[in-house]
């Protein structure tokens, strides 16, 4: 079992920044972030590996960035630039795995554990 902890998020105008965590109970080798904006389905935002590899879906390319502490079993999500579209509940997800090669994906079958979830919110 993994137990993940959200923390972070809230209110900001757009073009603000703002700033989500997730603490995990144990290591896991891939985690990841989700999000999911009312009257849509949950997307994959970044995922991180335990090497510290990370992938981002094309809409946050170059505003987020995904990283993670292995002591702390900790990832966090630097969110800048923010857009109103990016208002959505985000939610901490990982895999599981003890140990793993090959980078993770923003995908949710990959991942087994998931957090309760943060709300982001974009105001225009």
């Amino acid at each position: 079992q993994v137990r993940l902890v959200e923390s972070g998020g809230g209110s900001v105008q757009s073009g603000g920044s703002l700033r989500v965590s997730c603490a995990a109970s144990r290591y896991t080798y891939c985690m990841g972030w989700f999000r999911q904006a009312p009257g849509k389905d949950r997307e994959g935002v970044a995922a991180i590996d335990s090497d510290g590899s990370a992938v981002y879906t094309d809409s946050v390319k170059g505003r987020f960035t995904v990283s993670r502490d292995n002591a702390k079993n900790t990832i966090h999500l630097q969110m800048d630039s923010l857009k109103p579209d990016d208002t959505a509940m985000y939610y901490c997800a990982a895999d599981g795995a003890t140990s793993g090669m090959g980078g993770c994906l923003t995908e949710e079958f990959e991942y087994d554990y998931w957090g309760q979830g943060t709300r982001v919110t974009v105001s225009s």
